[in-house]
Order: structure tokens, then sequence, then C-alpha cells
């Protein structure tokens, strides 16, 4: 998936964004809808200045930055053009699944 703003969302980046949203949507359709927009907006800043957010060499030897959001953590490429987003994971899962995700995203 790719925006007009300057990012590309990897497949499973905008897969792990729609089981968020519904996820929150069973309970709650206007709350689903302002985490969809909130995580879009926090990716669009991302995009003006793509190495604000930290590394975590816990998590992947890659060059990847991870930018809270709420409680999860945006995986992206700061140094791709456009810049992708790997993933959007819950801050709380365990280190190693986090891990595993990014590995299955290469």
């Amino acid at each position: 998936m790719t925006d007009d703003q300057g990012f590309e969302l990897h497949p499973g980046a905008a897969q792990d964004i729609t089981e968020i949203w519904q996820f929150i949507a069973d309970d709650n359709p206007a709350a689903a809808m302002r985490f969809r927009e909130d995580i879009l907006e926090a990716i669009r800043k991302l995009v003006l200045f793509p190495h604000q957010g930290h590394m975590r060499s816990d998590l992947t030897s890659r060059p990847l930055r991870f930018q809270s959001m709420r409680d999860y953590l945006i995986a992206y490429a700061p140094d791709e053009k456009p810049l992708v987003v790997i993933a959007v994971i819950h801050s709380r899962r365990n280190p190693r699944i986090m891990a595993a995700i990014l590995r299955g995203r290469e």
C-alpha cells in the first residue's frame, strides 16, 4: 500500500493496522476510526523527520527505527524513499515475538 504523502505500508503493516482497527471497532467503531487516523498521522510526521524514532538492537539488526504511538510501536525504515512502515506492534508484546515478526517482513 502506497500513500501519496511519502510513505509506503508493508503489506504486513497494513494488515496490522486493519487487525487493530477491527479489534477496537468490535467495542467502539468511532474509537477505531480515531485510532486509524492517529496512526496514519504519526506516520506522516515520520516522513518529515524520519530519524526521530529510536533503534531497537534487541529486536533487529536492520537499520529500522521505532516510534511509539499510544500503546503501539511503529517499526519503519527511515532511509527508504518513500519511508517504509514495516510493522505496527503492541508495545507489550514479548520481544521475541516482535523480533520474529520483523524477521518475517524482510
